[in-house]
């Protein structure tokens, strides 16, 4: 399996369409305005924020799951069950994050949008994909940190 060098990472901060860059930065809008607007609120505005954030979150890192389904269904007519398997297993990481609440919810997603990423990594290029990962990074960097900010901010309802 050839793997992705950084150097050509670098070069890929812009994906191959500017459809792709343009919705792929867009998605972004919702993490940084949720994970901004939530330290400023209080009670149940920052519950409710969180909650928008942590869904939204949830949402993201099912798609990149089904990504792999969508890749996988192009090796037909049989599959791989381990592309499958992964393409299911964000979605259950989602709904664990979304079932464990703001704080330590907001952290799955976090750590779930990295795991995705590293998988990616090496799944990508067998594909023809690896002038995407730059953007991915961006996206994760971008995505993981907001989720991180906002649940350092979370105010313990009185």
């Amino acid at each position: 399996m050839k793997f992705l060098s950084f150097s050509a990472l670098r070069k890929s901060l812009v994906p191959p369409s500017r459809e792709g860059w343009v919705l792929g930065y867009f998605g972004l809008v919702p993490f940084a305005f949720l994970a901004f607007v939530s330290l400023l609120a209080k009670g149940a505005l920052q519950n409710s924020l969180i909650f928008a954030l942590l869904a939204y979150g949830a949402t993201i890192l099912s798609f990149l799951g089904a990504i792999h389904w969508g890749l996988a269904l192009r090796e037909s007519p049989m599959p791989p069950a381990t592309m499958l398997a992964w393409g299911v297993i964000p979605s259950l990481w989602s709904w664990v994050a979304l079932m464990a609440g703001s704080t330590t919810g907001l952290w799955l997603i976090a750590i779930g949008l990295w795991v995705c990423f590293a998988v990616d990594w090496r799944v990508y290029p067998r594909f023809g994909l690896k002038t995407w990962m730059g953007m991915r990074l961006a996206l994760t960097a971008v995505a993981s940190f907001a989720c991180v900010v906002a649940s350092l901010g979370v105010k313990p309802v009185a």
